[in-house]
């Protein structure tokens, strides 16, 4: 038994009653496990049930309310506990349109009103959740709707956004700005004609968006949004209901279900599919928060003193190794894949989770569609209270076939260290990061050319597929890249900047990991130099949608680097064993300077012997190449696939800080 549950156990531990018969829990692997599904709501217009899953629960009640916000409860009324510490109650009438609460006594303490921790629907700021019939909420053609095709993860583009971000400039032409109907509505565009919102998506030629937060989260107050209020959304609330502040009216819990699954239906019919950022690892708030007005305990872990453990950094850590929370997070995850039709889903702070979890999530996923795409950041702000084994964490990948993670060893080699803002790396001339960078464009796989001992922060190489890696530079944690190369490269002029930019772009595009841009990167977007931005002013947040203009090169380079990825499959090659067979890294002389070639005619590619050579030298480099005719696809920051011109001969001139793709 695990010392520390039984240490909190003793704080927590409840004697209830049911037919007289008493039952103590002394650990949380005691505590029974609720049968079928986690629903406490289910509605149908004669009558609606309710359950909540409370087994150290004294007494529950449920409270009826006319109002999302307003006003005291019109009824109260006891549950009665049934089997494995679950709590029903039926209620003959048509309670359509109402709201409710539970209310859960534990020794002796009404802990206070919770929507409970499956709410589907919610009022205003999520406190009260909502009787509606879903069906009510699905938009013309939603059951219709499909995601569109996908035949590997190896040609997925992921793109990164926060809906006020992408939307909420005032040349943006989208009318919805901030919303969930903001990706829903096309022909927008800049006052210069430039495309703007999901037709700019389809220009960009993007595979997935991952929306940043966008389940009920706590720090936007939804009854003020006159005010302007921004978050990344990092905080939840409510998990399977989505916020309440990208709706056009949150008082009207419908309103919010209905325009998220138009957004979902436009994107799909888009040919985008679209993934949620899950934020399972902790909550917004402890003592008041719906798991812990439920039942105390037992969502989070406790350290050994039975103190509240802090994996997240936020203030807990939830206990996906817990069977109840395990099965929570399974049961949302397949909740928003079936009501909302989401086609992937971006794990925050994974690392706090455990391998078991992820690995059942990814095998209830696969029941559902194997292209369901699963991925998450595999580190945690401070060190969970598990084994290390057990931890979803980046370098336990291995454990997890069908699972992806971010690396920060190639972005980081080439930006700099996410701890020194002014600390630059490859992309200033920095010496030394050439492995690091070599180690994420094989996509974080074993392979004879890369020297682990020489990476940083990884040792060994933690992916059994290319496909398990995402390539960034940039997110929306961090400086973007336009701000980091500003910041380690103050001097510089904005031509500089932009080469430099190109060219780590290029490292993305071309590495056999997933690639992963973060919104407003392929038009230079800053935040003005704010390097943690969750709760900035839209001033600092907000897209340019002017730079699509005033970097219109920028622009035409990485849309023309998703369409050279996509059109090429020798790019994306998906086979650990492929990669190494057919990538070689060329010998280079000096520092600054990665060039690998692509050889044969690697995965069915049209394109034969492609030759990929990256330069962030101040000066052109000279590089060996196998002696052939070759067509340059590649050069100067500009890209065209039909060809820029012939190069012969068995050696190379790149140009200073930028790419040069050629092939036979």
């Amino acid at each position: 038994m695990n010392v520390k549950h039984v240490i909190w156990a003793s704080i927590v531990s409840t004697t209830i009653s049911c037919q007289s018969v008493k039952k103590e829990y002394n650990s949380f692997d005691e505590y029974p496990i609720r049968q079928g599904q986690l629903a406490e709501m289910e509605y149908a217009p004669d009558e609606t049930k309710f359950s909540l899953w409370a087994p150290t629960a004294e007494e529950v009640r449920v409270l009826l309310y006319d109002s999302g916000n307003e006003g005291s409860a019109y009824h109260t009324l006891p549950m009665e506990v049934g089997e494995n510490g679950t709590w029903n109650l039926t209620v003959k009438e048509d309670l359509n349109g109402k709201f409710y609460t539970f209310n859960v006594k534990v020794n002796g303490k009404w802990l206070g009103d919770t929507p409970g921790i499956m709410a589907k629907a919610v009022g205003v700021n999520g406190k009260r959740a909502a009787v509606i019939d879903l069906r009510s909420t699905d938009p013309e053609g939603w059951v219709n709707d499909v995601r569109p095709a996908l035949k590997d993860y190896a040609d997925i583009i992921v793109y990164e956004m926060h809906h006020r971000d992408f939307s909420l400039d005032s040349v943006s032409g989208i009318r919805h700005k901030g919303k969930f109907l903001a990706l829903t509505e096309q022909g927008t565009t800049t006052s210069s004609g430039e495309k703007t919102g999901i037709d700019h998506l389809k220009e960009l030629g993007v595979t997935h968006v991952h929306l940043l937060p966008s389940y009920d989260y706590a720090s936007v107050d939804e009854s003020n949004l006159d005010k302007a209020q921004y978050n990344w959304g990092y905080d939840p609330q409510n998990y399977n209901v989505p916020d309440g502040s990208y709706s056009t009216d949150p008082y009207k819990p419908d309103v919010r279900i209905k325009e998220f699954k138009q957004m979902v239906q436009a994107l799909h019919k888009a040919g985008i599919r679209v993934v949620l950022d899950v934020v399972y690892n902790h909550t917004f708030n402890t003592e008041d928060s719906n798991f812990e007005r439920t039942v105390p305990g037992y969502f989070y872990r406790q350290t050994v003193d039975g103190q509240l453990a802090n994996g997240s950094g936020c203030g807990n850590e939830t206990a996906s190794d817990r069977a109840m929370m395990r099965k929570y997070m399974i049961e949302s995850v397949l909740y928003w894949i079936n009501e909302y039709h989401i086609d992937g889903f971006r794990f925050d702070l994974m690392g706090i989770h455990d391998v078991e979890t992820m690995n059942e999530i990814r095998a209830e996923i696969d029941k559902i569609d194997p292209s369901i795409f699963v991925y998450g950041e595999g580190w945690a702000a401070n060190a969970p209270q598990l084994d290390e084994g057990q931890l979803a964490m980046k370098g336990n990948i291995y454990k997890m076939p069908r699972i992806a993670a971010f690396s920060d060893e190639m972005r980081d080699a080439l930006r700099g260290g996410w701890d020194d803002n002014k600390k630059g790396a490859f992309l200033i001339g920095e010496p030394g990061h050439e492995m690091s960078i070599k180690f994420g464009l094989v996509g974080a796989i074993s392979h004879p050319q890369v020297i682990t001992d020489s990476v940083n922060y990884t040792k060994k190489p933690w992916a059994l597929q290319p496909t398990q890696m995402i390539s960034y530079v940039s997110c929306h944690d961090d400086m973007c890249l336009a701000d980091r190369l500003k910041a380690t490269m103050p001097e510089a002029t904005d031509e500089e900047r932009a080469a430099l930019h190109k060219l780590a772009e290029t490292f993305v595009m071309t590495s056999q990991g997933v690639p992963f841009i973060f919104a407003g990167d392929e038009v230079m977007r800053d935040k003005k130099g704010v390097h943690n931005s969750y709760n900035s002013p839209d001033s600092i947040n907000t897209i340019n949608w002017k730079n699509k203009t005033v970097y219109k090169d920028v622009f035409e380079y990485m849309k023309g680097l998703v369409a050279m990825r996509k059109a090429h499959p020798a790019f994306r090659m998906g086979d650990a064993d492929m990669v190494r067979d057919r990538m070689e890294f060329l010998p280079v002389e000096g520092n600054n300077v990665v060039a690998f070639i692509l050889k044969d005619n690697a995965n069915g590619d049209s394109w034969k012997n492609i030759i990929v050579a990256l330069n962030s030298r101040k000066e052109a480099a000279k590089l060996a190449v196998p002696a052939g005719r070759y067509t340059v696809v590649c050069k100067d920051g500009k890209i065209n696939q039909a060809g820029m011109g012939q190069v012969s001969g068995g050696e190379l001139l790149i140009p200073a800080r930028s790419a040069m793709i050629i092939h036979q």
